[in-house]
């Protein structure tokens, strides 16, 4: 089986601010906005959201294909993630815009405001899964990236028969309500947080259980008070895993979404299948970053009987 992640490559200018974003926006002021905020850290790393999930995809012993677009300025970033077992031969360099850069700004609540340049990230709708000789025992993710790119991942998993995790995450305020539903209608499993979730329920008129009627698994994660799963013969409702300290959330989503990948691709039931992905996610949030965690999977197996009474066995 091969496991195809999707969606942008980029770097990540974490920042954050030591205070609460709500204390310096005046509600009656809103219509012209004009705040600045003062951060005390500022942190350059490898981010995007398919450049994530493999790579905590290759730690939990997965070998991911990363298929995205990335500019001249890849090649550090690539041999990084190619150590750890992110196949990166298949990116897309593009030699006229530098790669995807996102600014994102966290303040003491852990709300977030984000800039981002897409840059290389763009070149992803020329992109098409057909020359990687994908079937039906294969994986792709089709996570944020262009939204005609994921739109048209969407189709061709959908004409080709190829099962697909659709991650939609913020380009869900760019993707209009036929582009979500493409999304969800060829999807084996969605995955999203519950504010994204309301929000592809709002954009679409679907319910929870009309989402169902498409996918087989319909993921819901809800951050401190962990994840539902919804399956078509039943739900289940998975906990966190304790982090040892909160440093920053940003990235935890993708990781969640890779431990559910690798679950899900060796068979793991869901709670457990859940769990890892609990305690994938669980890894970001102790530092800044997105792909500066690391451990073994025996590091892994150890903290997960630790957290949740039972041992897992990692599979490569």
């Amino acid at each position: 089986m091969s496991v195809v992640v999707t969606g942008s490559i980029a770097f990540d200018n974490i920042m954050d601010f030591p205070g609460h974003f709500h204390e310096h926006i005046l509600a009656d002021k809103i219509h012209m906005l004009n705040v600045s905020f003062l951060v005390d850290t500022l942190k350059k790393q490898r981010g995007g959201t398919a450049g994530n999930i493999a790579y905590t995809l290759a730690l939990l012993g997965s070998r991911p294909i990363l298929y995205s677009s990335a500019g001249p300025d890849f090649t550090e970033y690539g041999s990084q993630i190619e150590a750890v077992g992110v196949d990166v031969s298949k990116v897309n360099r593009v030699t006229e815009h530098f790669t995807a850069t996102c600014y994102i700004t966290t303040d003491r609540d852990n709300n977030q405001i984000t800039g981002f340049y897409p840059g290389a990230m763009s070149d992803d709708t020329k992109l098409a899964l057909a020359p990687l000789g994908l079937g039906a025992s294969d994986l792709v993710v089709i996570s944020p990236t262009a939204p005609l790119a994921m739109t048209q991942f969407a189709l061709e998993c959908q004409a080709a028969g190829i099962p697909y995790v659709y991650v939609p995450a913020q380009q869900i305020i760019l993707l209009d309500a036929d582009q979500i539903r493409i999304g969800i209608e060829g999807a084996r499993v969605i995955i999203a947080n519950d504010y994204e979730f309301e929000m592809m329920l709002n954009k679409t008129g679907l319910t929870a259980d009309a989402m169902l009627q498409y996918a087989s698994i319909v993921v819901t994660t809800r951050g401190a008070e962990g994840s539902i799963i919804r399956t078509r013969e039943g739900v289940f409702e998975v906990p966190v895993a304790a982090p040892r300290q909160v440093v920053d959330p940003t990235g935890a989503g993708d990781a969640y979404a890779a431990g559910f990948v690798h679950g899900l691709t060796h068979g793991f039931d869901m709670e457990s299948t859940g769990r890892i992905a609990a305690l994938a996610a669980v890894y970001v949030i102790e530092g800044y970053g997105t792909q500066t965690h690391h451990y073994t999977r025996e590091e892994f197996q150890a903290r997960y009987a630790e957290n949740f009474g039972t041992a897992v066995r990692l599979l490569p």
